[in-house]
Parts: C-alpha cells; sequence; structure tokens
C-alpha cells in the first residue's frame, strides 16, 4: 500500500505570537501571556523566544517568570483572538487536504498522502511551503514534522523548533529519536516513565529494544502501545476535517501509484481501503447502513456515489462487495481512476443496530443468511484480534498485492525497510 505521509504542524508560541501581531512593540521585548499578571498566582501560559532564552517557562508562576527575567512584559490572554487566527491558520492547511485533524488550537494533524507527487515537491519542500504561507500570509511561524505516522510527526515538530521542517524517516528514526529521553516519547506519562527508568530504560531506544510482551506485562495495553510507538508502527488516521470526537463515519483513501484501468485493479484498491475501514467500524463498535465510494479521475474530478443497506454492517466482506457495485454500475469500464475513497456513513453503536426484518428472514433461506452474517462476523473479529497481538500484516483478508498500483502487505513493508 502506498507510503502514508502524515504532517504534525505546530505554531510557535502561539498566544504571545499572536499578542505580537496585535502590539508589534512586544516582539523586541521578553513577554509573556499570563493568566492574570495582577496576582502572584498568576501562570505563564505562553511567552515569546526572548522570554524563553531568559529562562521562562510555560506554567512558570508570574513571580518566577518575573525573577528569572526582571523586564519581562505580562499581558493577559484574549482566546477569541487566538481562535480566529488558528481558524485562518488551519484554512490554509485545508487548502492541501481533507483530511486535517486539528489536535489543539496551535496543532493539527494532516495526512498528506500523494501530495507531493501532486504538487510535484518533496515532502519537505511542501512542508516549507506551508511554514512559508503561514509566515508571510498570518504572520505566526510553525514547526512542521514529517513523518509515516502521526506519532514521529509530532516529534519532529517538537525535534526543531522555531519555523524549522524535521523529516523522520525509515531511514533516519533510529539516529534521530532512539537516543532521546523516553520520557519524550508521545504519551509516556511520569508515572510511567519512572517505572521504566527503574528497569533501566531511559531512552526511546531502550524500549524499543525491550521485548513487547515484557513491556506488556510490566505496563499492561500501555507498554504494547508505546512499544509500537517507539518502532513507528502507530497505524492512528487523521481524521477528516470536520469531524468531531463522536464518530459520523469512517472512511479511507488512496491515490495510487498509477492510474487504474482493470476491475482487478480497482477490488485490489478498494479490498484494502475497505479491510480498513472495517477494522476501525470495529475497533470503535460501530456499524453503519450507508456506503459511499469516491471516484478521483487523472483531471481531479471527483465522482461520489453511495448505496444505503437495509440493515447495518461493519464487515469487510460485505462493504467492499456493495464498494464494487457501485463501480461497476456507475463507471464506465476502462476509465482511468487516480483515487478512490470508500467510507461507511450513518453509523450507530454496534450493539444498538438492528435488521428490519422482512418476508426473507423469516424463511429457511433467510435464517440461513442470517447465520452466515453471524459467522462472518465471528471470523472478521477473530482477524482483529490476531492483528492487535501479531500486527496488522499477520493476517489479510486475502486481498492481492499489486505493486505497480502501490499495494503490498504492512508485513513486506516493514521487511523491506528493514533491509534497507
Amino acid at each position: 500500500m502506498k507510503q502514508r505521509l502524515v504532517f504534525h504542524c505546530d505554531c510557535n508560541n502561539f498566544y504571545a505570537s499572536c499578542e505580537c501581531l496585535e502590539r508589534p512593540e512586544l516582539k523586541n521585548v521578553p513577554m509573556a501571556v499570563a493568566g492574570d499578571p495582577k496576582y502572584r498566582t498568576g501562570v505563564v501560559v505562553a511567552k515569546n523566544e526572548l522570554a524563553k532564552k531568559a529562562g521562562v517557562k510555560t506554567t512558570d508562576t508570574v513571580w518566577q517568570a518575573r525573577r528569572k527575567c526582571p523586564g519581562i512584559v505580562f499581558v493577559p490572554p484574549r482566546h477569541g483572538l487566538y481562535r480566529q487566527i488558528s481558524e485562518r491558520v488551519n484554512k490554509i492547511y485545508h487548502e492541501y487536504t481533507d483530511y486535517l485533524e486539528p489536535a489543539s488550537i496551535d496543532e493539527s494533524y494532516l495526512d498528506m498522502t500523494g501530495a507531493p507527487e501532486y504538487y510535484g515537491l518533496t515532502p519537505v519542500e511542501l512542508a516549507d511551503t506551508l511554514r512559508r504561507r503561514v509566515r508571510e500570509e498570518i504572520g505566526v511561524t510553525i514547526s512542521v514534522g514529517v513523518a509515516e505516522n502521526k506519532v514521529f510527526a509530532k516529534m519532529g515538530s517538537d525535534y526543531k523548533k522555531p519555523d524549522a521542517t524535521t523529516h523522520i524517516t525509515r531511514e533516519n528514526y533510529q539516529a534521530l529519536l532512539w537516543p532521546l529521553p523516553v520520557s519524550d516519547l508521545l504519551f509516556a506519562g511520569r508515572a510511567t516513565v519512572g517505572e521504566l527508568n527503574r528497569h533501566n530504560i531511559f531512552t526511546i531506544g531502550d524500549l524499543a529494544h525491550r521485548e513487547r510482551a515484557w513491556l506488556s506485562h510490566i505496563l499492561g495495553k500501555g507498554g504494547e502501545q508505546l512499544w509500537d510507538y517507539a518502532n513507528g508502527l502507530d497505524r492512528e488516521p487523521v481524521r477528516l476535517w470536520g469531524d468531531s470526537e463522536e464518530i459520523k463515519s469512517v472512511s479511507r483513501g488512496m491515490t495510487f501509484r498509477r492510474d487504474l484501468t482493470t476491475q482487478e485493479e480497482i477490488w485490489c484498491g478498494l479490498s484494502v481501503l475497505t479491510d480498513e475501514v472495517a477494522m476501525q467500524l470495529r475497533h470503535h463498535g460501530l456499524k453503519g447502513s450507508v456506503v459511499q465510494v469516491h471516484i478521483k479521475t487523472p483531471e481531479l474530478k471527483t465522482v461520489s456515489r453511495q448505496v444505503t443497506l437495509d440493515h447495518y454492517t461493519y464487515l469487510h466482506k460485505e462493504i467492499l462487495e456493495v464498494c464494487m457495485q457501485i463501480v461497476r454500475t456507475q463507471w464506465r469500464s476502462g476509465a482511468p481512476i487516480r483515487a478512490l475513497t470508500a467510507g461507511v456513513t450513518h453509523l450507530v453503536p454496534a450493539a444498538e443496530a438492528t435488521r428490519q426484518l422482512n418476508l426473507f428472514d423469516l424463511t429457511a433461506a433467510g435464517g440461513e443468511a442470517a447465520r452466515r452474517q453471524e459467522k462472518q462476523e465471528r471470523l472478521e473479529a477473530a482477524m482483529d484480534q490476531i492483528r492487535r497481538k501479531h500486527g496488522s500484516g499477520s493476517v489479510t483478508m486475502g486481498f492481492a498485492e499489486n505493486e505497480a498500483i502501490g499495494i503490498l502487505r504492512p508485513q513486506k513493508e516493514r521487511r523491506s525497510s528493514e533491509e534497507e
């Protein structure tokens, strides 16, 4: 499958930078945004570079910051202003991808898979383009982490600041990230770090070299997650722009290495995409009744079609069949396809999903169909358990690899990177 590309864009000293836009004179003095500058109990929530160089840290109290930097200027927070500027920054990001997930008011994840090829740029050049546009059009700076997954992208944006791009790849992540303190790993909290230190794990590399099963014994599921993160195996998707925490749809898209022209190639691409959709639905305990397909032509025109089922499903086999039915009936045979997106919407909790009974359901044939569906649900649930235990590439739904269009098994991708 095509190699993912994720950006993590982090606005530098965001609150302080916003204040400097309104009051340019603050750029030339050490300043900080504090919860309530009138009282010694006020806490610094952001600072500019001059204050940072003087040793002022976020969460310092006002009196601590003033002791470190006697000439510091404090300003009260203006969250309305920050939200407005954040929206303008994300609007620029949204021009490049629909898969845009704000993580906070000043941080966003962007799934940029296929974008560098489209714009004729390298990943780093594209990240630098975003940095330049935000700096010139809005007046704040961002640091961008570029990687294959969200965790490494986030660590990349933290690696070098301000106004910098860091590209973390399969070839360099061990050299860049493994020497760092294990506390720098995403979601490694203070208690976890303390426990790891007691077992002589002080760096991310130390953690990566331990057995995953041993970490599970020490830390439970969280240990397995940290091991995956340290070894670059995070697979968390970037949400579509506008999706809230309440999941309204699940979809996966891919721009292929070359245009698809045959039914076999379309089936191969959709098989992988719908497998990921089905896994995510089951992971979140959701079923949906509307199956969607978005087809993008080489001219970048998008055709969208959907089918409403008479029941709810999270089965890969069923979602794939419906997607292929849509393509066969709505797309001229042999017409080239640049990209495909498969999705399921109209979601409900799986436990609340009910099937509308009809006369067919009351027949022997209807009962047999229901039993087949239950059997398929058990089969796919068992596959999910195997994947969670042994990795996403340990078992597949039988799709055929097609390197020409960019479809590879996850195991093969990892093995190839290790051999390089």
